[in-house]
Formats: structure tokens, sequence, C-alpha cells
């Protein structure tokens, strides 16, 4: 397949990016240590919503279990009245992932699904044509979901109808601290402002738990998937390549959001090595930290270095080519993206 890599080193300070039931960071045992791990779901979240700030036009899916009311409105606004639009939309929404019998308050789905509003105009359109559901959830295809890329590449998957399962275009690995991480706990004291000055003191006590590191993350894209009439093959070359410069923005720049008031991640990468090859599948380089660096004059500056010998060790003992090898900062970000989209089909 012809694809494209991208291989990010990033320092995170105090911070809780994914918590887990306990609301604990995640972890995960590598190379014989606990690392500090970020979900490839919670990366991906952040990623979904920036690609969406970034270019709307392109990015508008939503995954919800409200889907009954959007398309009850696009049931109305095609010409069917109140009644007919409420049969039309329940009927669709419990052929596709099924009413929730528990919902009270609003009609919700069982489960979520991620939908375009392209999509659901399309259905609403069809169904008043037809009146006939099965015919109105089979129309859905690649030209239906050209408003929303990030379901072509972050995939869906409906139990209830595979015709209308996306296979992600897209690939991530669970973020892994490159060395040996204990998670912390924060002990915390909130004044009471209203205290009288005779009281003493504070009005609430608590703690939470964080951790830093530096992370290795890895995405890859399958570009040959990405154009093909599951996917995005309705779009032009040119819009594909807008779709793809968004995702890699999107994949660079984004940042788990939880607790960003209060213990704020924000970083950018201190190292990003892009690939893209003609064949093959994507290879991620995590096996350089298998050995966690073990350090105390910081991690980024070796994670870096031992990033690029496993590279070359891997191409070098496995024949790997790559028609396009670029990192950040060693070329500016802007020159860097361009040089990955000119191979977008």
């Amino acid at each position: 397949m012809k694809h494209m890599e991208l291989h990010i080193i990033q320092s995170v300070p105090v911070a809780c990016l994914n918590r887990d039931d306990l609301n604990s960071p995640k972890t995960a045992i590598f190379g014989g240590v606990q690392r500090a791990r970020v979900s490839s779901q919670s990366w991906k979240r952040a990623i979904r919503e920036m690609a969406k700030e970034i270019s709307p036009q392109y990015f508008k899916g939503e995954r919800t279990r409200l889907m009954f009311d959007p398309l009850f409105k696009e049931m109305v606004a095609v010409g069917l009245d109140r009644a007919e639009a409420e049969e039309g939309a329940k009927k669709i929404v419990e052929a596709l992932v099924k009413i929730d019998p528990k919902s009270t308050d609003k009609v919700k789905s069982t489960t979520l699904y991620f939908m375009s509003p392209l999509e659901l105009q399309s259905l609403a359109r069809a169904y008043a044509e037809t009146k006939n559901e099965k015919k109105a959830i089979k129309i859905v295809d690649s030209k239906s979901l050209k408003d929303a890329a990030d379901i072509s590449i972050f995939g869906r998957m409906v139990a209830n109808d595979h015709s209308l399962t996306v296979e992600a275009a897209a690939m991530f690995s669970h973020a892994l601290s490159t060395h040996k991480v204990d998670n912390e706990i924060d002990f915390f004291a909130a004044v009471d402002d209203l205290q009288p000055k005779d009281e003493s003191g504070a009005g609430m006590t608590s703690t939470l738990e964080f951790n830093s590191a530096t992370y290795y993350r890895f995405a890859a894209l399958n570009l040959d998937m990405l154009a093909d009439e599951e996917h995005l093959s309705s779009l032009t070359q040119e819009e594909r390549q807008n779709v793809v410069r968004t995702f890699l923005e999107a994949t660079i720049k984004a940042i788990p959001s939880a607790r960003k008031n209060t213990m704020n991640g924000n970083t950018f990468p201190v190292y990003v090595l892009g690939i893209v090859r003609e064949k093959g599948h994507p290879i991620q380089l995590i096996n350089a930290f298998e050995n966690p660096i073990r350090s105390s004059q910081g991690y980024a500056f070796k994670s870096v270095e031992l990033l690029q010998s496993e590279y070359s060790k891997i191409t070098k003992t496995w024949e790997v080519e790559a028609v396009f090898k670029e990192a950040i900062p060693d070329i500016k970000f802007g020159e860097f993206i361009d040089g990955m989209v000119q191979y977008v089909i």
C-alpha cells in the first residue's frame, strides 16, 4: 500500500492527558517497566476536533447517540410532515443502531453512530421519495460522506448494517513514554473566600494524580485506501490533498484536552519524522525504546537519537525503501507538510 507515516517525539510537563477508571493517568508495561500511556482514542479525539477547526468544510462528522433529532429535522426540511418525519427518523435509527428503550427525554440510540450532515440529507431525501427504510439506508455511499473526511480517515463500525461500515484509512498507536514513569500525587487545598477571618483551614482539600513524560507517538495514513470508492474517491486530488494536509497538521499539533485549565500540557513535538512509502505496511519505531531511557539530563535529545538509529537499522536490515523522508525541525513545518502532501493520489 502507498502510505505515509509520522513518528513523533513530544515532551509533556505535569499533566493527566488520559485517565483510567480510577481517575489516574493511564500506564502500560513495556520493556519491563511502567510507561506513561495515552490511548490512541484519546489523541484521535483531539485530532478530530482540531481538524474540524482547521477545515470545517471537510471534517463535519459527528459521533453521537442523538442521531434522531438532526435526522428528523432533515426529514421535515425535505417536505415530510412532522408525523411522517418522526416515523421515518425512528425507523432509520432503529435499523442502524437500535433505539435505546431506556431513553425517555430524547430518542437515543443504544450505541454511537458516526454521521455526516450530507449523509443525513441523503437519507431524508431517499426516505421522502421511497418511504422505504431499506432503500433509504442503502443509498449511503462515499458520495454521501464527502463532507466528513473524518469518517473515512478514522472509520466507523455499524453492526446492524455492515455495508455502512467504513474501514479507517488512518492507523494510530497508543503513545508511550520512552522511559520509566511513576504517577505522582498532587495534594491541593482550596480557600473559601467567604470564610470568617477568625476561622482557619481550607474550604476543601483533595488529591489527584499526574505524571510527566517524553512520548513516542505514531500515526500512519493509507493513501491508496483514502482514494478508493469506499472513501474519498468522489473528491478531486486537490481536495484529498487538502484533507491530508489538515490531517497531518492536526495529528502533529493536537493534544488531549484533559485538565487543560489546571495542568495545561500543551506543547509542540520536539521532533517529527515523516515517511512516505510506495508499498509495504506502516512500521512503528517503538522498539527504539524497548530498553527504557535512563537519564537525569532529560529524555528528548536521547529519544530523537534512538529513533533515528532505529529507523536507520530497520531500513538497512529489512531493505525498506521510502520515496520521502524529512524531519522537523530539520525543515520548517510548512515545507514538511508540502513535501508529504505531494504524494497524495
